[in-house]
């Protein structure tokens, strides 16, 4: 469960609108409205990115889906670990030679 958030979405939302719109520093936004300037800085890069001003950062879209393929590729490898000692099991029965029953 995520940690419920300082700020509320609505004032984010006005402060990134605010920061990007009229071009004031990121410090000055975030001093009029009572918000820690690294964690206006912290939206408003995302916002950037997902309006295609910034190379450097992944999208929202894009940060999900990488989001998600690392829970793949966790539950991807935890199946292998499973798996690896059940097929050498497998492997030494196959390869065991087999006796018939005598009549």
């Amino acid at each position: 469960m995520p940690a419920p958030r300082k700020y509320p979405d609505e004032l984010r939302e006005r402060a990134v609108r605010e920061v990007r719109t009229t071009g004031r520093p990121i410090a000055h936004v975030a001093k009029d409205l009572g918000i820690h300037k690294e964690a206006l800085r912290g939206w408003v890069r995302p916002a950037e990115a997902d309006a295609g001003e910034r190379d450097d950062r992944l999208t929202t879209g894009e940060h999900e889906v990488l989001k998600q393929l690392r829970k793949e590729v966790a539950e991807l490898r935890r199946a292998d670990e499973i798996l690896k000692p059940a097929s050498a099991l497998f492997a030494q029965e196959f390869d065991r030679p087999r006796t018939r029953p005598t009549r």
